[in-house]
């Protein structure tokens, strides 16, 4: 157990997936928590379910694409709580599309919630958080950094979040906030599911072996425990780790083995 008793969590995104599973590892450590989506019922549900193994748990609907609703997200959390310690920007969309082919819009509403989401509700939650010396999580991808053909959305909102958190890490050297990047790899989760076509509309399937990929839950594990320990950076899954290191030093070869690789998924607009 790591002890997070009496501090206040956030977890952006939280009524699936990793963000679920982030809020329920953070509970079992004693944290309090609060979590946020966009589909009400469906956070109701998670809250209700995470409420059963205990703990105290705020759900605030809402979009983070909306600096409206993220105010809200902040003010009903200091209002319940008092207090802000960890806040994870975990909410996020996919695209799956050639640049060549995709409807502006598609980008512009994953910069909206990837990018922008977790500018607003950073923005609001950091004068707690500075107060508090907490920590600032922001969930990227492999995605930000290297980027992947056919999500070119995708990965300007992480490389996006990469740079701004690095600025704000490096602006923040001496008030005590921490801030830490994790990179989780392929992950079992909804995002491929509701990822956006070339027309804006969730592609409804996953184009991958779900089973075969890392689980919620382990990403929450490892996470809870890079929080604790201060950590900067965490990246996840054995491929992941390779992509990172791969791309120092053989960053050409590496794009050929990116392109195979997803050219070989189910529908893949590399076809």
């Amino acid at each position: 157990m790591i002890d997070f008793k009496d501090k206040v969590v956030i977890v952006t995104g939280g009524s699936s997936g990793i963000g679920k599973e982030v809020a329920r590892e953070f509970l079992r450590n004693g944290a309090r928590i609060t979590i946020s989506g966009r589909n009400e019922i469906q956070l109701q549900q998670a809250a209700q379910e995470l409420m059963m193994s205990g703990g105290e748990v705020l759900a605030v609907s809402g979009d983070v694409s909306n600096e409206r609703d993220c105010i809200r997200l902040i003010n009903e959390t200091l209002n319940r709580y008092g207090r802000i310690d960890v806040l994870v920007n975990n909410a996020g969309i996919s695209m799956r599309a050639l640049f060549s082919e995709v409807n502006l819009d598609v980008i512009r509403q994953v910069m909206d919630i990837n990018f922008w989401g977790t500018v607003y509700c950073t923005k609001y939650a950091l004068p707690s958080l500075l107060k508090n010396k907490g920590v600032v999580v922001g969930i990227s991808s492999i995605a930000g950094i290297k980027g992947l053909p056919a999500r070119s959305g995708y990965s300007a909102s992480k490389f996006a979040m990469h740079g701004f958190l690095e600025a704000l890490r490096i602006e923040n050297l001496y008030t005590g906030l921490h801030v830490l990047i994790c990179y989780p790899g392929f992950t079992a989760s909804n995002i491929r599911n509701t990822a956006l076509n070339k027309e804006g509309k969730a592609q409804g399937e996953s184009p991958r072996n779900e089973e075969k990929m890392m689980q919620p839950n382990e990403v929450a594990r490892e996470l809870v425990k890079a929080v604790a320990k201060r950590k900067r950076t965490l990246i996840l899954t054995t491929q992941g780790k390779l992509t990172a290191w791969i791309n120092k030093f053989f960053p050409g070869w590496l794009d050929r083995q990116v392109y195979k690789h997803l050219a070989t998924e189910p529908d893949s607009p590399l076809k």
